[in-house]
């Protein structure tokens, strides 16, 4: 690697500078989008992992899933790429997930009523919440970053934080109900299809946010 990562980056700045970093830190359940100010060796020491032993993992990583420096990139270009691989893909995925939430509690209610109303719930708030803020970031907030106005952005920067917690808080949850995405023995087709649909999306949504919260938001709010 052209720089020497250390244990006393943050995780954040690891996610931001290796872009590989990000699945090395999915993979051990790290927090890299709204917790990632952290430093690895604290976050490792919290966790019972090795932090050089991490690094050793991300640097395997690297050359696998290079990935685009996005903090290097134009940031009219990083707007592009956000509403293009992260916005547009949700505009269908989150009406057909969903819908399934609503099917698996429909028919399977009674093996588990309590879990599955409440993913059900949850999925139907969380979307909704999303499709807003999308929405928000697209019609005010993106624009005016493109338009090179950043730095006068920091009272909408603020609120889309605040969401992004929200958001983060929610996807614990998700994996609370369902058991790290781990679907029950039995569990119907539409079951371990809405499992593996909300385990994606978990993991999009992480570096959706990383993106924001972690490239596009500071250097939007540093821009000259």
């Amino acid at each position: 690697m052209n720089q020497r990562l250390t244990t006393q980056d943050t995780v954040a700045r690891l996610a931001v500078r290796v872009p590989a970093a990000s699945r090395v830190f999915m993979r051990h359940g790290i927090d890299y989008c709204c917790g990632g100010q952290r430093r690895l060796a604290d976050v490792c020491a919290e966790r019972g992992l090795v932090a050089d032993d991490l690094l050793d993992e991300i640097t395997l990583e690297h050359p696998l899933a290079e990935g685009a420096r996005w903090d290097e990139r134009p940031l009219g270009e990083l707007v592009a790429h956000i509403v293009t691989a992260h916005h547009r893909p949700l505009d269908e995925e989150l009406p057909r997930l969903l819908a399934m939430a609503r099917k698996v509690e429909a028919v399977h209610g009674d093996k588990d009523p309590v879990r599955l109303h409440e993913l059900a719930v949850l999925c139907e708030r969380l979307f909704a919440d999303l499709a807003e803020h999308m929405k928000k970031e697209e019609a005010v907030l993106f624009p005016w970053i493109v338009a090179g106005n950043g730095r006068s952005a920091g009272g909408p920067i603020r609120v889309m934080h605040l969401e992004h917690d929200e958001v983060a808080r929610d996807l614990r949850r998700l994996h609370e109900l369902t058991d790290d995405f781990t679907p029950p023995a039995g569990a119907c087709v539409t079951w371990r299809a809405l499992w593996l649909g909300l385990e994606a999306l978990d993991a999009d949504l992480r570096q959706h946010m990383h993106l924001e919260n972690n490239v596009l938001f500071p250097r939007a709010l540093a821009a000259r």
